[in-house]
């Protein structure tokens, strides 16, 4: 017998596919998330304040619509947090990226340090992700994708003397 799957919850809670790319998919989501925002920054030229709150809103759409998605997939899936649900990476990742520029040097460091954040996942994070629920799965890396946002920030801050 097949289960039944709901497929908006599904294309949305892997991010179109991503999470079922090997090996690593949550990196595949980052990795997906980031060449997005990439083409979307050189698409639209924003200027710094424009680019961070379209990236801002744009974090906050993927982990309200994260919430509902991924816990449907986790529940219809039978496992508590389905290693291809990565819209919870994408959304992180798009947060990470809010204190970023278009200059390799400041999405880069985005992208990687929350990837480190995700796979430490230092408190409050892990608290979220035993939770076992969809905002549980959103959540830690929500709290990943905050905790590379203030370190992009900081050395935006220190690296441009307040420029931005």
């Amino acid at each position: 017998m097949t289960r039944r799957r709901t497929g908006w919850a599904w294309v949305l809670a892997t991010f179109f596919g991503t999470g079922f790319m090997r090996p690593g998919p949550g990196t595949w989501g980052s990795a997906a998330g980031l060449l997005l925002w990439l083409a979307v920054a050189h698409w639209a030229h924003p200027s710094p304040i424009p680019l961070a709150a379209g990236t801002a809103i744009a974090a906050l759409i993927a982990v309200l619509a994260g919430i509902p998605a991924s816990g449907i997939v986790a529940r219809e899936a039978g496992t508590d947090d389905p290693q291809f649900v990565v819209l919870d990476e994408v959304a992180g990742q798009w947060i990470a990226l809010i204190a970023a520029t278009t200059r390799p040097w400041s999405w880069l460091l985005a992208f990687l340090l929350f990837r480190v954040f995700d796979i430490l996942k230092p408190s409050p994070a892990r608290q979220f992700d035993r939770m076992h629920s969809g905002f549980g799965i959103m959540m830690d890396d929500v709290a990943a994708g905050m905790y590379a946002l203030i370190l992009v920030w900081l050395v935006r801050v220190f690296s441009t003397g307040w420029r931005f």
